[in-house]
């Protein structure tokens, strides 16, 4: 099984037996109340997959919509209490050992989740396979310290258990896996895609932006950049009257610990709070003529290397993105033409950008129109994709 960006891809020969059970998937989420993990459930539901979620939360147990046994609560950037919920969380699961061996396949996202995963399935003496989706690669892995080469190594032992590894972008097998642990998995890509079967509404015919009112800059999902929303700030000083800036999600508070009193410094950023996918995307995008795809939070590595959600979501509908050069987000934005690279110094070159764009919006519709031409899987993942990669993992030899 050899590690060098090999990325394995599911077999279609999936479980056609006419009245069979669908596979059972037990998800241990770092957070039940995440859009992104949403998205994720209901895409394995709409491959005909049932999921039991095992999942922490950040703030209160809100009722979700698929059957899930609560792991406790943590928060953002504590460390040392997200440790001890780890082991919390997986006697929480392993008292649910009735839920838990019903699984076909554990699927555990992120590192702290793949711990908790093992450490339960040790406890209630399973031997489900696992998989590891690994969708950020946090930066204390990256460390080359005795923290960094501690986590490494508990992710080395833990991966070479698993039977499959997603990663959202191959940036992440390139920069990380490969150079840490070759031959330790086999890996499947998945991008953060709009999940297939859900409605999304039809792809809109691009316009132009109107010179009657003002462009509308959208940074939405989880808001955790500092330097982003010094730069959209920024915009919005020097752009008072021709320049909106929409702001949709949950703020980092870790990472950007006075938000609201800097938004309500200017006029024209709008902060609209959490949001709801797919339900609120028709809506949220059709009011952005730009997206801004800028992350800084773990510059130079998982910042660099990640393909994020809003690149998808506004490319389903037609709204171009900005993004540094340098990472693999641009690579995306220039394999398609459909949005705007810009190089540092950023605190000159976006506002230079957006200068030049309310000058003349031409090329905001031009990128429009080369999203609206891209095939709808570019954004939209292929429906059944899920279900064959389990298969696929389920059916394959090796550790478990």
């Amino acid at each position: 099984m050899s590690g060098h960006a090999r990325i394995a891809k599911p077999s279609m020969e999936r479980e056609a037996v006419e009245g069979s059970r669908p596979w059972r998937v037990a998800y241990f989420g770092h957070d039940a109340g995440d859009a992104a993990i949403r998205r994720r459930v209901r895409a394995f539901d709409d491959d005909g997959m049932a999921v039991t979620g095992f999942m922490m939360r950040r703030g209160d147990a809100d009722a979700t919509e698929w059957r899930n046994i609560d792991l406790g609560r943590t928060a953002d950037g504590a460390f040392i209490q997200r440790i001890r919920q780890v082991f919390a969380g997986a006697a929480i699961a392993a008292a649910n050992r009735e839920e838990l061996a019903s699984a076909d396949v554990i699927l555990a996202r992120n590192l702290d989740m793949l711990a908790c995963a093992y450490l339960a399935k040790r406890r209630a003496k399973l031997d489900t396979p696992v998989i590891y989706e690994s969708l950020d690669i946090h930066r204390l892995l990256c460390r080359q310290d005795v923290v960094g080469k501690a986590l490494r190594w508990l992710e080395s032992s833990l991966l070479c258990r698993t039977k499959g590894l997603i990663v959202s972008s191959p940036a992440f097998l390139k920069n990380h896996f490969e150079r840490y642990y070759p031959g330790q998995y086999r890996a499947f890509l998945v991008e953060n895609r709009l999940a297939a079967g859900a409605e999304y509404g039809p792809r809109p015919v691009p316009q132009a932006p109107g010179y009657e009112r003002p462009l509308r800059l959208g940074w939405v999902g989880v808001l955790r950049c500092q330097r982003s929303f010094d730069l959209l700030c920024a915009l919005a000083d020097r752009f008072p009257e021709t320049l909106e800036i929409h702001l949709h999600g949950v703020p980092a508070r870790t990472e950007i610990p006075v938000f609201e009193p800097e938004v309500s410094k200017h006029p024209n950023m709008i902060f609209h709070d959490r949001y709801k996918s797919p339900e609120d995307l028709s809506e949220l995008y059709g009011n952005l003529d730009l997206v801004w795809a800028g992350d800084f939070m773990e510059a130079g590595l998982n910042s660099v290397w990640l393909l994020p959600n809003r690149i998808y979501e506004g490319g389903y509908y037609c709204v171009p993105s900005i993004a540094p050069g340098q990472t693999q987000t641009a690579e995306w934005i220039k394999e398609r033409q459909a949005g705007f690279i810009i190089d540092e110094p950023l605190e000159e070159t976006l506002a230079a950008l957006i200068s030049n764009l309310l000058n003349d919006p031409d090329p905001i519709l031009a990128c429009a129109r080369a999203l609206a031409k891209c095939p709808e899987d570019d954004f939209v993942q292929t429906e059944g994709m899920l279900s064959d990669l389990v298969n696929s993992v389920l059916k394959a030899g090796g550790p478990v």
